[in-house]
């Protein structure tokens, strides 16, 4: 890594600790292999929520990891050697040329879940079903993720063509149906989603709801679900697995169009 790069770019705030370390870990264990470490999720997109959001980091490193060393920053990051103060920490290892892929199939080298509140969970490819999560990683990390160490992110991480984009969106919509999630992050998800389409531009699930309200018939069904995220009663499942539906045929029919 430059020595300009170096620097660690992250914004003040109670996780600047944590992370901080994180990345010096990552630092060290890598060493000149260390292309950045960056930050995505609800913390780079201001929606971050103690107590129920998870901490999502991406480390990109130059080539392949052998298996000593993914083993090493599994040691090194999983919350029994690093406690991590919220829900629990997302971490993906991309290779440089996974991160700057534009297509849907890159692969990843290492995810890693960990936390005192999550599962944990080792992975070291892709699971085919849940693919999708990490191009929309990618994605939001391009468009808004935090640098600790190394470049812009931006710089780092390519563009998925918009048709993709939207396509591999309305793929994470089909989960939310399912009802893998919370009726109101279901809700919430679909709102970010119909955003995307709309304009283009990711933000929260808050955010989203938000833009939502006017934009879209069931606004009510809208206002609970932001309401529910500060402990109020969620949306019923139901209707929250109608309005996905909706979200995701419209998605599905931007993605198609030339």
């Amino acid at each position: 890594m430059e020595e300009a790069d170096r620097k660690r770019q992250g914004p003040s705030s109670p996780l600047a600790p944590y992370l901080d370390e994180l990345a010096r870990r990552s630092e060290r264990l890598l060493g000149g292999r260390l292309v950045g470490v960056y930050v995505g999720g609800s913390f780079a997109l201001g929606d971050y929520k103690p107590g129920s959001s998870d901490i999502d980091v991406a480390v990109v490193v130059d080539g392949e990891l052998a298996v000593e060393s993914k083993n090493a920053v599994i040691a090194a990051l999983r919350h029994e050697a690093l406690p991590c103060p919220a829900r629990g920490l997302e971490l993906v290892v991309y290779s440089r040329a996974a991160a700057a892929a534009k297509t849907e199939d890159a692969r990843f080298e290492l995810n890693l879940n960990s936390g005192a509140a999550m599962p944990f969970r080792v992975e070291l490819e892709p699971d085919p079903a849940e693919a999708h999560w990490f191009v929309l990683d990618r994605a939001i990390l391009r468009a808004h993720g935090v640098a600790l160490l190394g470049p812009p992110a931006a710089a780092i991480f390519g563009p998925i063509p918009r048709k993709r984009l939207l396509s591999v969106t309305a793929q994470s919509l089909r989960w939310h149906e399912l009802g893998k999630a919370r009726a109101e992050d279901a809700v919430l998800n679909a709102c970010r989603a119909l955003r995307l389409a709309r304009e283009g531009a990711w933000s929260s699930k808050s955010a989203g709801g938000r833009w939502a309200i006017g934009q879209v018939a069931d606004t009510a069904l809208i206002t609970q679900a932001l309401a529910a995220r500060s402990g109020h009663k969620p949306p019923n499942l139901k209707r929250a697995a109608s309005f996905v539906v909706a979200v995701r045929a419209e998605l599905e029919a931007a993605s198609s169009h030339p």
